[in-house]
């Protein structure tokens, strides 16, 4: 059966909260990306070609070391396992992961083995140039032996494991295979990044991650529609014994295929400016949602969101939380209903995306019990102050300290979802303390909404959020309407109109 229904945000964003629990032991192809930035502006006396002049370069990870930045920007902790060269190229790549703070001590550097590297040159963020140096070839006996013996002592503080198989030859003659069984054996799931057409070489994994051209190449045909997607990934399980298939489809989403049911997740559409390491983008964030037990969905639409941020941007891109958490919120439009009840961190994420997109962020905060007229009027006033409204809502203990015994009467759980369907709240989140001053620390919002009743000196936050560059806005109030009167009326048996 085949659905197309995508998971609900909130647990989406309870997976990436947990993402820094989480460590991915990586091994594959590790190469150095250089770019090269310039302008042309006449052809060489020399021969009928351009002359790019330089406006500057940078070096970045590629292939796995791409995987490996991805992994650790997204909060996680990445062990590189690999065999590259004793040169310059070499160096920098070790360097690199050194700063990012992930172990190099499994990164073999072997004097009769090339570093890959790619430079790009550039001409107006326009592509004029790409000059690849690489030598090809399997590993040889002591480097096979090193690269295992890290493996092995690597994968017991792994939670997951990823090959990023960039045809370089690590992963040659059967070492791809080799290390699959290791963790058959040791009950660590593995996800490859696959290469070429032949994928017997990963037989045994846990799953692969083709893009569509790549699947049709493994399976001899192209493919393109859901049901040719479909009946190739499951071509590949039977014959190669992996338990899923995971399809990047360009603009067409991506597809989790298993023996019996797949689903299709529909991408976000956006500029694309460089497709360069997205592949490497999301397998990273594929691996991490299932290493903190998001299931195969769920951690399908992370990755989809994930890998739609990194081709919006140029040159090997890593992702950070704070840009996936938007991506989530975007690809979802409007907050629906209980997805828009958040934890303090999701909360802080989120507002940390809007921000990252230019929205202004307001807050207000109270306890909302019963809520009538005058509850709706103040949210609406203050969700005009701003592109996005968070409330802060009194807990069920904090509303007892502050109004009695008795109260609140609705618990926590349904004022937070009735104030979650209006239309003026962007989020809500419950906090437990008498006062929102932590939370508000934490939103560092641009927008302080409360009622008239209050002056700016009396306002819970509002020297934070002025400190901060923000401001303090004061509603006035529906007169007569409060939560008090109306629970005054109802146990006098009168009428609460």
């Amino acid at each position: 059966m085949i659905k197309h229904n995508p998971p609900s945000p909130e647990p989406l964003h309870r997976a990436i909260a947990r993402f820094g629990q989480a460590t991915v032991l990586v091994v594959g192809d590790f190469i150095l990306d250089r770019f090269v930035n310039g302008v042309i502006e006449r052809i060489s006396p020399e021969a009928p070609i351009p002359v790019l002049h330089g406006r500057g370069e940078n070096s970045t990870m590629g292939g796995a070391g791409n995987v490996v930045a991805n992994i650790v920007s997204l909060g996680a902790s990445a062990v590189p396992v690999s065999v590259i060269g004793a040169d310059a190229a070499g160096d920098n790549l070790v360097r690199m992961l050194r700063e990012l703070g992930a172990d190099t001590s499994g990164l073999s550097q072997e004097r009769g083995r090339m570093t890959s590297s790619k430079s790009r040159f550039s001409a107006l963020n326009q592509q004029v140039l790409r000059f690849d140096e690489e030598d090809i070839k399997p590993l040889g006996a002591a480097e096979r032996a090193g690269l295992m013996r890290h493996f092995r002592a690597a994968l017991t503080r792994a939670d997951i494991v990823i090959l990023s198989d960039y045809g370089k030859g690590i992963l040659l003659d059967g070492v791809a295979g080799d290390l699959i069984a290791i963790c058959r054996e040791a009950g660590k799931p593995v996800l490859v990044d696959p290469k070429g057409r032949d994928y017997a070489r990963y037989a045994g994994a846990t799953a692969i991650t083709p893009n569509r051209k790549e699947l049709g190449e493994a399976v001899g045909h192209a493919v393109f529609s859901d049901d040719e997607i479909v009946g190739a990934a499951r071509g590949l399980i039977t014959a190669h014994g992996f338990d899923f298939v995971v399809a990047t489809r360009s603009e067409k989403g991506m597809s989790v295929i298993g023996p019996d049911e797949a689903r299709h997740i529909a991408t976000q559409a956006r500029e694309v400016f460089d497709v360069s390491g997205a592949g490497d983008t999301v397998i990273a964030s594929f691996a991490l949602a299932l290493a903190v037990g998001a299931d195969t969905v769920m951690a399908a639409s992370i990755a989809n969101a994930a890998g739609g941020v990194v081709v919006g941007k140029r040159g090997t891109a890593r992702l950070t939380v704070e840009e996936l958490t938007g991506a989530l919120f975007r690809s979802h439009g409007p907050t629906a209903h209980k997805d828009a009840i958040l934890d303090a961190t999701s909360a802080a994420r989120m507002v940390a995306a809007w921000k990252e997109e230019g929205l202004s962020v307001g807050f207000t905060n109270g306890c909302f019990d019963i809520l009538h007229a005058g509850h709706v009027s103040l949210l609406h006033a203050a969700r005009s102050q701003c592109d996005r409204l968070v409330l802060g809502l009194n807990s069920d203990a904090s509303v007892r300290r502050l109004k009695g015994a008795g109260r609140p009467v609705n618990d926590q759980h349904d004022r937070a979802c009735v104030l979650a369907a209006l239309a003026s709240v962007d989020a809500v989140v419950v906090f437990e303390e008498d006062t929102p001053l932590a939370l508000i620390e934490a939103l560092l919002p641009d927008i302080l909404v409360k009622g008239a009743d209050y002056t700016v000196d009396t306002v819970v936050g509002a020297e934070v959020v002025q400190k901060a560059g923000g401001r303090v806005v004061l509603i006035d109030l529906v007169a007569g309407k409060s939560t008090t009167n109306t629970i005054g009326k109802l146990r006098a048996g009168g009428t609460t109109n």
